[in-house]
């Protein structure tokens, strides 16, 4: 059965992905579903400077980041936030928000992108995602990965790790320099 509302929800999701998409050299934004409806799975490949940690510890920079985002049919009502972002690649990146020993259970990493609420647009979503993952946005005494906070509270120096925006800013010309020229 079809949900007009949700669909139309689902219509602007795509149209603003697209459009965020296409104005932004760090973001490839994949819809995962084709079909005579609108997506529902995207997949969010962000190149920018994030942080991996190897299995001896240490840590360093990384620059591909995947994530997988998925608006159930009841995201206008309730949101899990763990069903809706799904962490893929690298399976050892390094942050707080982000919880790698759920890894080993075969499940892949959670990430805590902070509350969530029904119908949260797919444009926040990735500005948050972003955030995360260039160490705008971190938990210092609450995430997912106690290493990593502890890591994070000694390193603050090093953040952001990637100061470029998501979105490239637009040119502008102010008409009264271009007719003083």
């Amino acid at each position: 059965m079809s949900d007009p509302v949700f669909e139309g929800f689902l219509r602007q999701q795509l149209h603003d992905g697209v459009a965020l998409t296409s104005q932004s050299d760090l973001l490839d934004l994949t819809p995962l579903e084709i079909g005579d409806r609108p997506p529902r799975r995207y997949l969010a490949k962000f190149f920018c400077t994030g942080l991996v940690s190897d299995q001896k510890g240490n840590v360093s920079e990384a620059s591909e980041f995947h994530v997988g985002i998925w608006f159930p049919s009841d995201y206008l009502r309730r949101v899990d936030p763990f069903q809706v972002l799904t962490w893929l690649h690298p399976s050892n990146v390094w942050h707080p928000n982000i919880g790698v020993g759920l890894c080993s259970s075969g499940t892949p990493p959670a990430i805590c992108a902070g509350r969530i609420v029904p119908g949260t647009e797919l444009i926040d979503l990735l500005y948050d995602l972003f955030e995360i993952i260039t160490y705008r946005n971190w938990a210092p005494h609450d995430g997912l990965n106690p290493s990593a906070c502890q890591w994070a509270r000694n390193n603050q120096k090093r953040f952001p790790t990637d100061s470029r925006p998501l979105k490239r800013r637009a040119l502008t010309l102010d008409v009264r320099e271009m007719s003083e020229s």
